[in-house]
């Protein structure tokens, strides 16, 4: 058993989740029926990586980043992006925990890296992915915290930090009552880079020691330039705005399709654009589309640039896409905000040039959301009804539309840096556990 921080809260909750196995399993098994990615590769979750030799040619070397989903996995992608300018030859070590973000990840591997499953967070399991890959340092993202994996990363001597690291009130309420676990865990975290000085309040209320205020490394996220162009070529032959609702969850498509069957001719005004953001729900959409009496145009079926705009609702069900729906829209309604579900984020948009209409629920992304309004990059709304009537007042306004245009792109251009800092830290950090190997030994070459 690991020595980091062993009290008998975390015994306890260490039987949990060995005595939880076999209900993961389950859980795997049926989520394998609509997302075949989670069949893949199923004893990694259990720490049993094939071959038995698997990453073991880069121990001491490996960069592992953690980025469970697909939000956390685009963060990543960015600041892999970065610590490769600053790390030449760098050997990375990727994790996930759903299939959309290993897919997503996929993208970001170079020549002799390795993608696997981060193992579930039993005692035996992350002792086995320590062993076998033997990072030089380890990064998660935003919000992982496992008590286990970090007492086994304590235990090896491998530094493990948090990066891009944000805790909202909702989740901090929720670690100060598992404070006997969680408290211990966020303490031995190496280091923690906080988004915001909200965020680092909140994670040092639940134990962590923060180092530093580093930025939302989503502030330097580079769009897809290809996703760009096609989407402005393509905005040159449309005969009247797109507006998107953008990242959607269940619930939020059917408050919109509602609405504009109220507005009825007002709504015509505009080309509707949905894009759910979990792929498995692409069909469900469709049908809640054509059963409220709309005709259905899906990308996945578009050839070449979209169809003619006869009053058909587009629905988006691609993967790695986000960049063209949101240039060849003029305004992104944010799913995740008019449900009480926290908010998506907004970011990704505002660096498309996009401005956002936002509802109520924004928790998830709470100071990047007030400053965007502040700015006028971003309009608050009170529901979904007010939220369509303010894109729809928008892109009715040319000037208005222009300026928040504008603010969009300067707000980007000042929050910019995250990135670059936070590759320097996990740098430093490699450099301050040493002996220094493989990647690091490359940069100071």
């Amino acid at each position: 058993m690991p020595r980091a921080f062993l009290t008998p809260a975390r015994c306890a909750y260490s039987a949990l989740v060995w005595l939880a196995q076999p209900l993961l399993r389950r859980k795997l098994r049926r989520r394998a029926v609509a997302e075949p990615g989670y069949g893949v590769a199923v004893p990694e979750r259990f720490g049993r990586y094939a071959p038995a030799d698997l990453g073991r040619d880069g121990r001491g070397q490996w960069v592992w980043i953690h980025s469970v989903s697909l939000g956390e996995t685009r963060a990543a992608a960015i600041l892999v992006r970065a610590l490769r300018e600053r790390l030449p030859g760098m050997r990375l070590l990727l994790t996930h925990s759903t299939a959309t973000g290993r897919e997503e990840g996929a993208r970001l591997l170079a020549e002799g890296d390795i993608q696997v499953w981060l193992p579930w967070d039993t005692l035996d399991a992350t002792r086995r992915f320590i062993e076998q890959f033997r990072p030089a340092v380890g990064v998660l993202m935003e919000t992982e915290v496992w008590p286990n994996l970090i007492a086994a990363c304590a235990d090896a001597g491998v530094p493990l930090a948090l990066a891009n690291a944000r805790l909202n009130a909702k989740s901090e309420a929720g670690a100060l009552r598992m404070a006997p676990i969680a408290r211990p865990a966020y303490g031995a975290l190496a280091a923690v880079w906080a988004q915001s000085e909200e965020d680092a309040q909140r994670l040092h209320n639940v134990g962590a020691k923060v180092d530093a205020v580093l930025g939302n490394l989503k502030f330097d996220v580079l769009p897809d330039a290809a996703q760009l162009s096609l989407a402005a070529g393509w905005r040159l032959h449309l005969t009247k705005p797109v507006v998107v609702l953008a990242s959607s969850r269940e619930g939020e498509e059917a408050l919109l399709l509602a609405q504009l069957k109220q507005l009825g001719a007002a709504a015509q005004a505009v080309q509707w654009l949905i894009v759910p953001r979990h792929p498995q729900r692409f069909d469900a959409v469709a049908q809640l589309i054509t059963d409220a009496g709309f005709g259905l145009s899906r990308r996945s079926r578009w050839e070449g640039e979209p169809p003619g705009q006869q009053g058909a609702v587009w629905l988006g069900d691609s993967l790695g896409e986000m960049p063209l729906y949101y240039r060849l829209a003029a305004v992104a309604l944010m799913g995740g905000s008019f449900e009480p579900l926290g908010g998506q984020n907004l970011i990704e948009s505002l660096a498309c040039g996009t401005p956002v209409v936002l509802g109520p629920h924004t928790f998830n992304f709470s100071q990047a959301s007030e400053m965007a309004v502040q700015a006028g990059a971003a309009v608050r709304s009170a529901d979904m009804a007010v939220g369509v009537q303010d894109a729809l007042a928008l892109v009715q306004a040319p000037g208005k539309l222009g300026d928040a245009e504008a603010c969009a792109r300067d707000f980007m251009h000042r929050h910019r840096g995250a990135a670059a800092a936070t590759a320097r830290a996990i740098e430093q950090l490699m450099r301050s556990n040493a002996p220094i190997s493989g990647a690091a030994s490359a940069r100071s070459a």
